[in-house]
């Protein structure tokens, strides 16, 4: 495989290169600098009094901004239904394939365990942070000194509580390339079970056998899709949540220095503005790329394609003279090949433009700057994933 931001032919790499060369090169990102609340050692500072501890507990204040929802759902294999070997190849190809079911779920059930430790995990960490942070703001609310060393205290907590979270995204964000090796697996039994009612030579005991797996490999597609689904949502949301925490956390700790309280962050009002006063929910709508010169173009044919510097080197170009940019990201599939060949494809395809859409995420691009499609094309030989600027 190779990776290619541009394509061979020199009438195409000329016509793309002076269109990045028009946009100069900048860095965007929504992770600010920590700031620094060094002044006194909380340790060194005189004890606060019992009431002015009470005053500034965490049950007395309402967060400001609520932790988005994560997904529910409970994803649990049904199991594989249980069979006799006919004797005929066609059935020992049942009992291999009834097999490779049961690893498959065994590993989607492990992987659903770890999502719903995971999504506990982020609910406690997001309670305490919440509860810190109210707790701050109560106390600028009604005023204190500047620099209170209780605030810088609470303030690190929150900070660390916020990180916490920060890591357990990154885990849903592991978790889902691990889900999307059992898609990739999933196809694959698909395109087998339905290959073998074609072989010569089986009875219609393996016929039987194989009708009942098929419905369950087709439910255990369905699980995988709708576990890959709602992980992309889940880490979507929380990335971009802690990116405006991170933004409001720079706001708070000026607060804490001056010892009072400031309105809502600069970052938040600028998405405001730039939303014609509204804030903007979901990721934008899809639109027809047909006949644009994609930015981008990422080519999946061999494994670990390096694309994230130069991935990074073109949004911040494109997003330096136009900061408001919206991004179609497609998912190329070939279309060669019969219907379970290119489904198979299609699939990989898809992991493929998913895993952009994570790099471009951790690089600070706001989920909602980026809509998904894709699609299949006779001239493509590989798997592709197309970046557009609208």
């Amino acid at each position: 495989m190779k990776f290619s931001m541009f394509r061979k032919s020199s009438g195409y790499r000329a016509a793309v290169i002076a269109a990045v060369l028009l946009l100069p090169a900048c860095s965007f990102t929504e992770d600010a600098l920590w700031p620094s609340l060094t002044g006194e050692d909380p340790k060194g500072a005189p004890e606060a009094t019992q009431s002015e501890q009470e005053a500034q507990a965490p049950v007395l204040a309402t967060p400001a901004t609520a932790q988005p929802a994560l997904g529910t759902t409970n994803f649990q294999p049904e199991g594989v239904t249980s069979g006799t070997a006919s004797g005929t190849f066609v059935g020992k190809k049942v009992v291999e394939l009834r097999s490779e079911l049961k690893r498959l779920q065994g590993s989607i059930s492990q992987h659903n365990a770890t999502l719903q430790q995971v999504r506990a995990t982020i609910v406690q960490n997001s309670q305490r942070y919440h509860g810190t942070v109210a707790a701050i703001n109560t106390r600028l609310q009604v005023g204190t000194t500047p620099g209170n060393p209780i605030l810088v205290q609470q303030f690190n907590n929150a900070r660390g509580n916020l990180e916490q979270i920060s890591n357990d995204t990154g885990e849903l964000n592991r978790l889902a390339t691990a889900v999307s090796a059992d898609s990739t697996m999933s196809a694959f039994l698909s395109e087998s079970t339905r290959a073998a009612f074609s072989v010569s030579g089986a009875v219609d005991e393996d016929h039987k056998q194989l009708a009942i797996l098929e419905d369950e490999v087709n439910r255990t597609v369905v699980l995988i899709e709708r576990l890959l689904k709602e992980l992309a949502e889940d880490v979507r949301r929380q990335t971009n949540y802690v990116a405006t925490e991170r933004s409001n956390l720079n706001l708070l700790s000026a607060g804490i220095k001056g010892g009072e309280i400031f309105g809502a962050s600069l970052a938040n009002q600028a998405i405001v503005s730039a939303a014609g006063n509204s804030i903007f929910q979901g990721p934008a709508r899809a639109q027809d790329t047909t006949g644009r010169r994609p930015l981008v173009v990422i080519r999946f044919d061999r494994p670990d394609i390096p694309y994230q510097q130069a991935l990074y080197a073109a949004v911040s170009r494109v997003l330096e003279r136009r900061p408001d940019a919206v991004f179609d990201l497609v998912a190329v599939a070939p279309g060669a090949g019969g219907p379970a060949r290119i489904a198979l494809n299609s699939n990989k395809a898809q992991r493929f433009a998913e895993g952009v859409l994570r790099s471009l995420i951790e690089m600070g691009l706001p989920p909602s700057r980026v809509a998904m499609s894709g699609k299949t094309s006779a001239q493509t030989k590989s798997n592709e994933v197309h970046l557009y600027l609208r």
